[in-house]
């Protein structure tokens, strides 16, 4: 029977996530919760330190604060809902709601790809033109360049969203997810979907080729300036600027091509393990980058360790 002609119009989506596993639900309950309030925090204490400490008053950690905002935003867009799914047995979310959701998903993972690739800018310049930077890195340029990552991301977003939920849905309403994950959603459109699926190949190249492309020759110059430094002393100080940067960009894309670059499985019994391993992939892939990055740039930072325990020791005192 063509799915044109169903006559049942979906009002809402059941998502799966692990229902099909119970004993896992309650496990991983308590560590995706743990891993949300690491991120929170974490996150939450590096916005506080780029605003409030002077001295990290400067475009690089002006990204940071920006970084920091918009994991926040990525993980609470998603994890409340997946943590309401191992409590509830049959997880009904409606039409409205999963637009919602994947419109926040959407947007804060296409900024979040931009904007690592202005911070590697940044770093460039640093690292390449040192004596200019101050006139290339003004203030003018800096907060137009991390507010173009959101505009592009939401208006990236604003696009696939509205023609995934213009679709109709009119049979079956079951998303095989924890969330209202895009790729799932279209698989239940009962419509011809070459459109949206042209429409993302052209979003992953603009928001995800090109800028991994524009990261990997920045970190070209860069690398290629630190071995031009004469004295060793020289060349670890140089990398340090960005090594922080440069480890959140390998965990943030080598965790994407994991996901979408290993081979499927043909085999039945193979093919229902690699559905669950996906989901739990996809699962840890949103809490767990979130989670290292405030990890990262405090363990690799001295500037960035120095503020939080100034800010730590301000508040102790104005106790």
């Amino acid at each position: 029977m063509d799915k044109t002609n169903w006559t049942s119009p979906v009002m809402g989506f059941l998502l799966l996530g692990l229902s099909a596993h119970p004993k896992l639900e309650k496990t991983f309950f308590v560590l995706i919760l743990l891993m949300y309030l690491v991120i929170l925090l974490g996150n939450g204490v590096l916005i506080l330190v780029t605003i409030f400490d002077s001295r990290l008053h400067t475009p690089m950690y002006f990204f940071l604060g920006n970084l920091s905002f918009l994991d926040i935003c990525y993980t609470t867009s998603s994890v409340p809902l997946i943590l309401d799914s191992f409590l509830t047995p049959r997880k009904t979310i409606s039409f409205s709601a999963c637009a919602v959701q994947m419109f926040l998903s959407f947007a804060m993972g296409a900024t979040e790809c931009v904007l690592l690739g202005m911070m590697a800018f940044d770093r460039y310049v640093a690292i390449c033109n040192p004596l200019r930077y101050p006139v290339i890195m003004s203030k003018a340029a800096y907060v137009p360049m991390a507010a173009s990552s959101w505009v592009g991301g939401i208006i990236n977003s604003v696009v696939q969203t509205s023609q995934a939920m213009r679709l109709p849905f009119c049979g079956d309403n079951v998303i095989n997810h924890f969330t209202c994950e895009i790729l799932a959603v279209l698989k239940l459109a009962c419509a011809d979907i070459t459109v949206n699926v042209i429409s993302m190949v052209v979003a992953n190249v603009i928001f995800l080729a090109v800028p991994v492309l524009f990261i990997s020759v920045s970190y070209v110059f860069i690398i290629a300036t630190i071995l031009r430094i004469p004295s060793a002393d020289g060349r670890k100080k140089a990398f340090s600027t960005c090594s922080a940067h440069l480890t959140v960009v390998v965990v943030f894309y080598g965790t994407i091509l994991f996901m979408y670059g290993k081979p499927k499985s043909k085999d039945p019994m193979g093919a229902e393990k690699q559905d669950l391993s996906d989901k739990l992939i996809s699962l840890f892939y949103g809490v767990v980058t979130p989670m290292l990055n405030p990890i990262i740039y405090s363990l690799r930072n001295k500037d960035v360790k120095a503020a939080v325990k100034n800010l730590v020791t301000q508040k102790h005192l104005t106790e």
